[in-house]
């Protein structure tokens, strides 16, 4: 998702979880590369990404496959299912007019055209390029990456709860959802994008 291998690993304890993260930081050392890891009571998230690809390269990938057979030995359950991203999308008629600000703003770099906490703490924003300069129109929207097998649910669970479906063109890399009040949120997936 997004340029990385993401799963999230359930844990028994918040010991278990460290116990497996200190297992994994050994892997890393002998790989010689290094997992993001979010380590919560219940849970332990990973993200594994090459820094300077820019992507997921065939040593993730072996990474990602070495970590996978070290939690189902240590008897942790898989719940990928449950890996989300969010980024913040602004809708600009020039988003290079804006786009210093909101770095400035939010202490980050550009990168690629989009803006990225450094520490990784905060969600990226991009920036679509729009035509509308009409003052009432909605700017900011989220995007909400979720795995593949997630967003059928994940789309039903919000016009369960009075959203509705605003543009279902270009799924499954993304549908555009309606909140009651008409505010927009796009539901992606990495399948079928350019």
């Amino acid at each position: 998702m997004l340029g990385a291998l993401r799963t999230r690993f359930e844990t028994r304890s918040f010991g278990a979880g460290a116990a497996f993260v200190a297992a994994v930081a050994q892997l890393a050392e002998v790989a010689g590369h290094h997992p993001d890891v979010d380590l919560r009571a219940g849970h332990v998230q990973l993200v594994v990404r090459d820094h300077d690809a820019g992507g997921v390269t065939e040593r993730e990938v072996r990474l990602a496959e070495r970590i996978s057979a070290l939690a189902s030995g240590q008897g942790l359950v898989a719940r990928p299912e449950r890996v989300q991203v969010l980024e913040l999308a602004l809708d600009t008629p020039v988003p290079d007019t804006v786009r210093p600000f909101w770095a400035a703003v939010l202490g980050g770099a550009e990168t690629a055209g989009d803006v990225v906490d450094p520490a990784g703490e905060l969600p990226p924003v991009w920036f679509q390029t729009t035509d509308s300069t009409a003052p009432d129109r909605q700017r900011f929207h989220l995007d909400v990456t979720v795995p593949p097998e997630a967003a059928d649910r994940r789309i039903a669970a919000a016009i369960a709860a009075g959203g509705r479906v605003v543009d279902d063109s270009r799924a499954p890399a993304f549908v555009v959802l309606a909140d009651p009040d008409g505010n927009h949120a796009c539901l992606c997936t990495e399948l079928g994008r350019d």
